[in-house]
C-alpha cells in the first residue's frame, strides 16, 4: 500500500484515534458509516492484519491500527499549518493566532497584547490556552499552539524564544512570622522554615528549585498546590512562607519582602523553530515583542 491509497483515509485514521467507535468516526468525517466499515476492512485486508477488532459496541484499534491512526494524526497535523497559511495569504486580516500561556498572565499582560493587536487587526481571531508551563510547552512542541509565554523560557533545540520581560521575586510570610520584621530575605534564610510551593512541572517551581540547588540548600518544603492564589491563602493562614511574584491585590496578613540578592522571574515568547508561521501569527508576535521594547 502506498501514500496516494491511504491518503483519503486520513481522517478516518484520526477520528478513529480520538474515538474508537465507527459511526462517531463516520460522522465526524462526513461519510456514511457502511463506507467507514468497508475501507477499514480493505486497508485491513491490504496490509494482511486488522486494523480494527470489535470490542462490544465499539472497536478497537489492533497495534497496526494504532500505528496508523497516530501516523494519520501527525500528518494531518503537519498539513494544518500549511492550510492555514494559504487561507490567511489571501487574507491575512482574517487569521487566527492560538497562544499558550501561564494562568497569571491571564488577568492583564494577555488582555492587554491581545487589545492592543485588534486595535489595528480587527479580524484576526484568537484561541487562548491557560495552563502550566510543561502543557503549554508540549502543546508548543505538538504544534497544536503557536506562541507561547511561558516563564522560564524554554530550553529546547526545536524552540526560539525571546526574553519579554521578567518579574521580581519575592518572599511571602504571615505578618506575625518572624520574618516579617525583615527589610529583606536571603534565600538560606528559608531553609529551616516551611516552605509553600507549586507542584513539580510549574515554571516557578523550577526557577525555586533552580536557585536552591545553586545556592547549595535544601528547602523543607511543607505544602505543595497548583495555584498561585492558593500558595497566598496557606501563607495566610499562617502555614508557611512562598517564593512568588508581587500580587496585584494581596490579601490582608501577609507582607512581602525582596530576596537579596534580587531574583526575578524571566519570562519568554517562544515559538517552534523553522516551523512557517502564518501571517497573522507573525503580525501577532511582531506586535508582542514591539510591546514590551524588543527586537525580533
Amino acid at each position: 500500500m502506498d501514500e496516494l491509497e491511504l491518503a483519503p483515509k486520513l481522517a478516518v485514521l484520526k477520528a478513529l484515534a480520538a474515538d474508537e467507535h465507527v459511526t462517531r468516526a463516520a460522522d465526524r468525517v462526513g461519510l456514511p458509516q457502511p463506507t467507514v466499515s468497508r475501507w477499514l476492512a480493505e486497508l485491513g485486508e491490504r496490509l494482511g492484519a486488522p486494523v480494527v477488532v470489535k470490542s462490544g459496541r465499539r472497536v478497537r484499534l489492533t497495534r497496526a491500527g494504532r500505528l496508523l491512526a497516530d501516523a494519520a494524526t501527525r500528518s494531518l497535523a503537519a498539513l494544518e499549518p500549511g492550510l492555514r497559511a494559504v487561507e490567511e495569504e489571501l487574507d491575512p486580516e482574517k487569521g487566527r493566532v492560538v497562544l499558550g500561556f501561564l494562568h497569571m498572565l491571564g488577568r492583564s499582560v494577555v488582555p492587554e497584547l491581545v487589545r492592543g493587536f485588534r486595535a489595528e487587526h480587527p479580524h484576526v481571531r484568537f484561541g487562548l490556552v491557560q495552563n502550566a508551563r510543561y502543557t503549554v510547552v508540549d502543546k508548543l512542541l505538538q504544534g497544536e499552539i503557536d506562541l507561547a509565554l511561558v516563564a522560564p523560557p524554554p530550553d529546547d533545540p526545536a524552540i526560539e524564544s525571546v526574553v519579554v520581560f521578567e518579574q521580581e521575586l519575592i518572599v511571602v510570610v504571615p505578618a506575625a512570622h518572624p520574618l516579617a520584621a525583615r527589610e529583606d530575605v536571603r534565600l538560606a534564610d528559608l531553609v529551616d522554615v516551611d516552605l509553600i510551593l507549586l507542584e513539580h512541572g510549574y515554571g516557578l517551581r523550577q526557577i525555586t528549585d533552580d536557585m536552591f540547588a545553586r545556592a547549595g540548600l535544601t528547602p523543607r518544603v511543607a505544602f505543595e498546590s497548583q495555584e498561585i492564589e492558593t500558595v497566598r491563602g496557606l501563607v495566610a493562614a499562617g502555614l508557611g512562607v512562598a517564593v512568588l511574584t508581587r500580587a496585584e491585590n494581596p490579601p490582608q496578613g501577609l507582607r512581602e519582602l525582596p530576596l537579596t540578592p534580587r531574583s526575578a522571574r524571566v519570562f519568554g515568547l517562544a515559538w517552534l523553530r523553522d516551523h512557517p508561521q502564518p501571517p497573522a501569527v507573525r503580525a501577532f508576535r511582531e506586535h508582542a515583542l514591539r510591546t514590551h521594547g524588543v527586537q525580533d
